[in-house]
C-alpha cells in the first residue's frame, strides 16, 4: 500500500489526504497546532463563536461545487446571504458559503476519517529513493513513501533548508511567495452591534479592512464581532502588545461597536494571512530523492477554493505518478 505524510492540516492537506485515502493510500497528517483547519479558524468566547480567519468562500469550479454541495446536504455548510450595503464596496456576484458552526467545523468534518496527529511540529526531513522520514519536536518519527507540505511557504522553506533538501534555485521558488500578516480581534458583545444587515463592513483605507458580525452571519447564538486589521496596520503593529493593538482597532469602530457593550475580547496574530505574491501553479514538485510536493494557498489562485484545488491536484499527481 503506498503511503504519504502530509504536513499541515488545513484545507489543502485535508483535501489531499481524503483523496489519497479514498484511493487506497495510507496517509498520516501532521500539524503543529492543537486542532485542524489552519486559517479556517473558529474560536469560542463564552457562549458565542467567532470566525477569526477565513470569513467565507466561493465555489466556482465544478469539483469544489460538488464538494460544497455534499457538505451542504449533511448540514456542515450553508450560504451567507450577503448583499451590497451602503458601507461595503464588495460585489457579491457569486454565492458565499460558511460553516454552519463556524469555518473550523468544515475542517473538523473532513478530518473525522483521517489519521491526523496534532501537536506535532516537524523539525527535520530526511530520505532517499525508498521514502522519507519526518522527525517532530516531540521526538516522534514518521515514515512514508511520499511527502506533501501544505504549511505557509516561509515555514516550509525553513524546514526544508534545515533539512538540506533544496537547491538554491528551488529555494528561490519558495522565497518568491510573500504573505501579508493580519491582526484579528474577536469581541464578545453584551447586546447587538450597529453593523448593518447582513453583518459586514469593508473599508478601503484606515486601520481596519473587514468587520463581521458572527450573530448576523448565523454561526453564533449571541453577538460576537470579528475585526481584521488592514495589511499596513498589521505590519506596523505585528510585534506590539496584542491587547493594546486590539483596543486601538476597537476604538476605531465605536460608531458600529460601542465600547461600553464589549464584554471581552481576544486578539490573534496571523503572520501568514494572505498570499500577496503566489506561485502561479497549484503545487510545486521538488527535486528530491523521494517524492516531495509543496502546495497550499500560496500556490495557484489562493483563497479557500484555491487551497482545495491545490490539495486535490497534488493528490491526483501522486495517483498518476
Amino acid at each position: 500500500m503506498p503511503s504519504c505524510i502530509i504536513i499541515g492540516a488545513g484545507i489543502t492537506g485535508l483535501t489531499a489526504a481524503s483523496t489519497l485515502q479514498q484511493n487506497g493510500w495510507n496517509v498520516t497528517v501532521l500539524d503543529k497546532g492543537r486542532g485542524v483547519g489552519g486559517r479556517m479558524a473558529t474560536r469560542r468566547l463564552a457562549n458565542a463563536r467567532a470566525d477569526h480567519g477565513a470569513q467565507y468562500f466561493t465555489a466556482r469550479t465544478a469539483e469544489f461545487q460538488q464538494f460544497v454541495s455534499a457538505l451542504t446536504e449533511v448540514g456542515i455548510v450553508k450560504q451567507w446571504a450577503l448583499q451590497e450595503t451602503e458601507l461595503s464596496d464588495i460585489s457579491f456576484h457569486h454565492p458565499r458559503f460558511v460553516g454552519v458552526e463556524g469555518m473550523s467545523s468544515i475542517a473538523k468534518y473532513m478530518a473525522q476519517s483521517l489519521n491526523v496527529q496534532t501537536g506535532q511540529r516537524a523539525i527535520h526531513i530526511s530520505g532517499d529513493e525508498n521514502g522519507c522520514i519526518v522527525l517532530t519536536e516531540s521526538g516522534n518519527a514518521y515514515e512514508a513513501d511520499t511527502l506533501l507540505l501544505t504549511l505557509p511557504a516561509p515555514q516550509a522553506l525553513v524546514l526544508l533548508n534545515d533539512s538540506y533538501l533544496l537547491s538554491a534555485a528551488e529555494s528561490s521558488v519558495f522565497e518568491s511567495i510573500e504573505y501579508a500578516p493580519c491582526i484579528a480581534v474577536m469581541a464578545l458583545l453584551k447586546g447587538n452591534s450597529h453593523i448593518p444587515t447582513p453583518g459586514i463592513l469593508k473599508f478601503g483605507q484606515g486601520p481596519v479592512a473587514w468587520v463581521a458580525d458572527n450573530f448576523q452571519k448565523g454561526i453564533s447564538e449571541t453577538t460576537s464581532i470579528t475585526i481584521h486589521a488592514s495589511a499596513a496596520f498589521s505590519k506596523q503593529h505585528l510585534e506590539e502588545d496584542l491587547t493594546r493593538t486590539g483596543e486601538l482597532l476597537i476604538d476605531s469602530l465605536s460608531e458600529w461597536i460601542p465600547k461600553a457593550q464589549i464584554e471581552s475580547f481576544q486578539v490573534h496574530r496571523w503572520r501568514y494571512s494572505l498570499a500577496e505574491k503566489s506561485y502561479p501553479k497549484p503545487y510545486y514538485v521538488c527535486k528530491t530523492p523521494f517524492s516531495l510536493l509543496m502546495g497550499g494557498d500560496g500556490f495557484g489562485q489562493g483563497n479557500v477554493e484555491g487551497a482545495f484545488q491545490s490539495g486535490r491536484q497534488m493528490a491526483n499527481f501522486l495517483l498518476k505518478f
